[in-house]
C-alpha cells in the first residue's frame, strides 16, 4: 500500500460555494454517476466469458442478464454463472440482488478472492460502504495486490470521507497499473471532493487523454470545470458525448446550483433523490 501523500492545498476564497461543491460531488457519488467501483470487473480472472464487455443497448443487456439468470438458477454454485448474473444485475442497477447473488457465493467460497472483490464492489454500489470496506479489504493481499480492489478501496473510502486515504488507494493503483484512465478519474474526483479543483483538473485532463477513456471519464471532466466556473470549456468537453442540448443543460444546471442564493437546499434535494431514485451506471469506477 502507497504511503499517504499530503496533496498542495489550494486555498479557497468562497467557503461557503466550496462547500457547496463538495456537497455537489458528494450527491454525485451518492448516485454512483462519478466513480468507478468496478463495474467491468476488468481484473477477473475466471475465464473469457467473464472478460467479455457487457452489452451496451439495455434491451442487449436484459437479454443477457436473463441468460445468465438461467444459467444461474440452474448452478447456483457455478462461479462463472453467478458472476456473470451478479455483473448483468449490477449494470442495470440491481444492485441488492447482485448482492444477493454474490453473498451467497462468498458463503460458499469464503477464501476466493475473485469472488471477495466482486461481492465487495456489489456491496459498494449497493450503498452498504462499511461492509464493502470490510469484504474488499479480504480479497487482495499486499503480496499480491489487485489494482481494480485499489481503486474500489479509494472509491468507497471516498463516499466515507476519507479523502487522504482514498488517494493512497488510487496511488498504489496506479503504481500497478500507469495512467489507468479510471484510477486517474477516481482519483481526479477525490481530489475534487477534498476541494483541490486545480488539481483535480490536471489529473481527469491526464485522464481523458488516455487511449482507454471513456465518456464517464470526459463528463467528470466536465463536472470539475463547470466547478471551477470554465463554462464553456466544460461543455465542449461534454459535448464529445451527449448532443450539445444535453451538455448545455448539464452546465446549466451545475452553474445555477453554485449561483443560486439557494443552492444549500437544492444541494439537499438533489442528495435526496439520489438516496432514493434508482443509481446510473457509475463512471464506475463503485473498474
Amino acid at each position: 500500500m502507497a504511503l499517504l501523500r499530503k496533496s498542495s492545498h489550494v486555498p479557497v476564497k468562497h467557503p461557503a460555494r466550496a462547500m457547496a461543491i463538495a456537497m455537489i460531488l458528494a450527491a454525485c457519488l451518492a448516485s454512483g454517476g462519478c466513480q468507478n467501483t468496478g463495474m467491468s470487473d476488468v481484473t477477473g480472472s475466471i475465464g473469457a466469458s467473464q472478460d467479455r464487455p457487457l452489452p451496451t443497448s439495455e434491451p442487449e443487456l436484459r437479454k443477457y442478464s436473463e441468460e445468465w439468470g438461467r444459467r444461474y438458477d440452474a448452478n447456483p454454485e457455478s462461479k462463472i454463472a453467478a458472476m456473470n448474473y451478479a455483473r448483468s444485475l449490477r449494470a442495470l442497477t440491481q444492485y441488492s440482488q447482485a448482492v444477493a447473488v454474490m453473498q451467497r457465493l462468498a458463503a460458499k467460497f469464503p477464501k476466493d478472492m475473485d469472488i471477495l472483490g466482486a461481492y465487495g464492489k456489489a456491496l459498494a454500489d449497493d450503498g452498504r460502504l462499511t461492509e464493502a470496506a470490510d469484504v474488499l479489504s479480504r480479497s487482495h493481499t499486499p503480496e499480491r495486490p489487485n489494482w481494480s480492489i485499489l481503486s474500489a478501496q479509494g472509491a468507497v473510502a471516498d463516499q466515507l470521507g476519507d479523502h487522504t486515504q482514498a488517494q493512497a488507494y488510487y496511488d498504489a493503483a496506479l503504481k500497478i497499473v500507469p495512467d489507468q484512465p479510471q484510477v486517474l478519474s477516481n482519483l481526479g474526483l477525490s481530489y475534487a471532493l477534498a476541494k483541490h479543483l486545480p488539481q483535480a483538473e490536471t489529473t481527469l485532463e491526464k485522464a481523458a487523454a488516455q487511449p482507454g477513456a471513456d465518456m464517464r471519464v470526459r463528463q467528470n471532466l466536465a463536472l470539475v470545470l463547470a466547478l471551477q466556473g470554465k463554462f464553456t470549456e466544460a461543455q465542449t468537453i461534454s459535448s464529445r458525448d451527449l448532443s450539445p442540448i444535453d451538455a448545455a443543460t448539464n452546465v446549466a444546471a451545475i452553474r445555477q446550483m453554485i449561483s443560486q442564493s439557494n443552492t444549500w437546499q437544492q444541494i439537499q434535494k438533489v442528495d435526496s433523490k439520489s438516496k432514493t431514485a434508482p443509481k446510473p451506471q457509475a463512471a464506475a469506477d463503485l473498474n
